[in-house]
C-alpha cells in the first residue's frame, strides 16, 4: 500500500510538472527562435540598405559592416553579397539557388532554417536590395546554429533536472506521508501476525484516523475477548486432565490388586481385558487431551533447534526401538548444520514422539527407521522414514482423521489421535505435514516447518 501510495503521489506531481514545464520550455524555444530570426533579419535588412544606395561610402560601409559580423562570430556566420555594382568586391557572392532567385526577382525576403525539426545545422536569410523600386542585388546572411541548439539544450535541460528534482523530492515527501498515514495499518497487521503466532496479549495503539482507530478497538476488544475465551479453555483442560486421569489410575490399580488376589483363570482373563480396556482409555483421554491442548494454541512460536530436539527425542525412543533390533539413524543435509525452526514450546516433542511412535509400532523387528531434517530456502523439512507395508492412497488420505487407526504390525493398539495432534501442532506452528510413500518400501512422514531469522 505504501508503494501505491508513493507511486499515485509522484505521478500526480509528474503530471502537474509537464503541464508547467513543457508548454513553458516550449514557449522559451519559440522566443529564441523568434528573436534569433527577426535579428538576423534586421542586419540583413540594414546590409541591404547600405547595398540598394550603391555609393562608395555605402559599399564601404556595408564591406566593414560584414566583415565586423563575421569577426563578431568567429567565422561561424557570413555575409554573402550578389550586385551589379562595386559593393560586391571582397565580400563572399553566393551561388544562385531558389531562394535568391526569389529574392532578385520577386523582392521577397526568405528565411531557411534547414529543417522542419526546430532547425538545421545553418540558418539562411536573404533579403533582396532595391533602387527605387528596382532590386538591385540581394543580401544572405548564412548563421551556424550551433549556439542555439547549445542555448536549447540549455533550456531543455535545465527544466528536465528541475523536473527529476521535484520528482526526487516529491518521492522523499510521498514516503514520508504514505508511512505515517498507513502506520495505523501496519499496527493492526503487526497484532494481527502476533495473533496468529499465538500471542492473543497483542494489542495495537488506537491512532489514525476515525476508521482505523474504531478498527483497533473492534480488534482489541475482540482479543480480549479471545484471550479470555482461550484462558478458560487452559484451565477446563487443566481440571479435566486432573478428574479423568485420577479415576482411571485409580481403576487400573484396583484391577490390578483383584488380578493379585484372584486364582480363578477365568476371572484373571475377564480381570486382564478389563485393565487393558482401562490402559486403552487412559490413552484416549491423554490423546484427547494433549489435542485440546494444541487446538487452544496459547502458545507463541519461537526459534528452537530442531536438531537438538530431534537428537533429545532420539535417545528416549532408542531403547525401546533396541528391544526389537530396531536401528534409529539420522541424517542431515544442507549448508546449516543446526537449522533452527519456529515452533511453540513442547509441540516439536509431542510431533516427534507420535511419529516415532507410529513408526516404531509398523516396523519390522530388525529394521530401520531414517529421520532426516533438510533445510529448503526459508523452510526446514523433518522426514522421519519406516521399512513398514506403508499406506494405500486412500488410508493416506484418512490417516490425519481422529479416531482412524491403521492397521499396524503390533495391531490396532493407538487410540486414532497420533497423527491428527501432529497435525494440529504443526498447523498452529504455520508447517505442513504430508505422507509419502518411502524409498524401497514404507512411510514417509514430511514435516516442514517455518525456518527461524538469522541473527547477526
Amino acid at each position: 500500500m505504501i508503494r501505491q501510495l508513493i507511486r499515485s503521489y509522484v505521478l500526480l506531481v509528474a503530471v502537474a510538472v509537464l503541464l508547467f514545464t513543457v508548454p513553458v520550455a516550449f514557449t522559451l524555444t519559440a522566443q529564441l527562435r523568434g528573436d534569433t530570426e527577426v535579428s538576423m533579419e534586421r542586419e540583413a535588412t540594414t546590409m541591404a540598405l547600405l547595398l540598394g544606395n550603391g555609393d562608395p561610402a555605402s559599399c564601404r560601409a556595408l564591406e566593414k559592416m560584414a566583415g565586423a559580423y563575421a569577426a563578431e562570430t568567429k567565422g561561424k556566420d557570413e555575409v554573402q553579397v550578389t550586385a551589379a555594382g562595386g559593393c560586391a568586391a571582397g565580400v563572399p557572392r553566393p551561388d544562385r539557388d531558389a531562394a535568391l532567385a526569389r529574392a532578385l526577382e520577386q523582392g521577397r525576403p526568405t528565411t531557411d532554417w534547414g529543417s522542419d525539426l526546430i532547425w538545421g545545422r545553418e540558418l539562411v536569410i536573404t533579403v533582396p536590395a532595391q533602387e527605387g523600386t528596382a532590386v538591385v542585388g540581394a543580401v544572405r546572411i548564412v548563421s551556424s546554429t550551433s549556439g542555439l541548439t547549445h542555448r536549447l539544450w540549455t533550456i531543455w535541460g535545465f527544466r528536465a533536472g528541475l523536473a527529476v528534482a521535484v520528482l526526487g523530492v516529491a518521492a522523499l515527501i510521498g514516503t514520508a506521508v504514505a508511512r505515517r498515514i498507513t502506520l495505523p495499518l501496519r499496527q493492526l497487521n503487526d497484532m494481527a501476525s502476533k495473533f496468529s503466532d499465538g500471542d492473543l496479549t497483542a494489542r495495537s495503539p488506537v491512532t489514525g484516523p476515525q476508521e482505523t482507530q474504531t478498527l483497533a478497538r473492534t480488534l482489541n476488544q475482540a482479543g480480549e475477548r479471545l484471550d479470555t475465551l482461550i484462558a478458560s479453555q487452559r484451565n477446563f483442560v487443566a481440571d479435566a486432565s486432573h478428574q479423568l486421569r485420577t479415576p482411571l489410575t485409580a481403576l487400573r490399580l484396583s484391577l490390578d490388586n483383584i488380578a493379585d488376589g484372584v486364582d480363578d483363570a477365568f476371572v484373571r482373563e475377564d480381570v486382564e481385558q478389563a485393565t487393558a480396556e482401562v490402559v486403552r482409555m487412559s490413552r484416549l483421554v491423554n490423546g484427547l487431551l494433549v489435542l485440546a491442548r494444541a487446538e487452544a494454541k496459547v502458545t507463541a512460536a519461537e526459534p528452537l533447534s530442531l536438531t537438538d530436539i530431534v537428537a533429545e527425542r532420539l535417545s528416549v525412543w532408542r531403547p525401546a526401538a533396541d528391544e526389537r533390533g530396531v536401528t534409529i539413524a539420522l541424517r542431515g543435509s544442507g549448508v546449516d548444520d543446526r537449522p533452527s525452526v519456529m515452533a511453540g514450546p513442547g509441540h516439536l516433542e509431542q510431533v516427534l514422539d507420535n511419529v516415532f511412535s507410529n513408526a516404531l509400532e509398523v516396523s519390522p523387528d530388525g529394521g530401520r527407521i531414517t529421520v532426516r531434517t533438510e533445510p529448503e530456502g526459508d523452510q526446514v523439512v523433518l522426514s522421519v522414514a519406516d521399512e513398514g507395508p506403508g499406506m494405500s492412497d486412500a488410508e493416506k488420505s484418512r490417516a490425519f482423521d481422529r479416531f482412524w487407526r491403521g492397521q499396524g504390525l503390533t495391531g490396532r493398539s493407538g487410540s486414532g489421535l497420533g497423527l491428527a495432534v501432529v497435525r494440529q501442532l504443526v498447523t498452529d506452528d504455520g508447517g505442513t505435514v504430508a505422507l509419502a510413500d518411502a524409498p524401497g518400501g514404507g512411510l514417509c512422514v514430511r514435516v516442514t516447518l517455518r525456518a527461524a531469522p538469522r541473527t547477526g
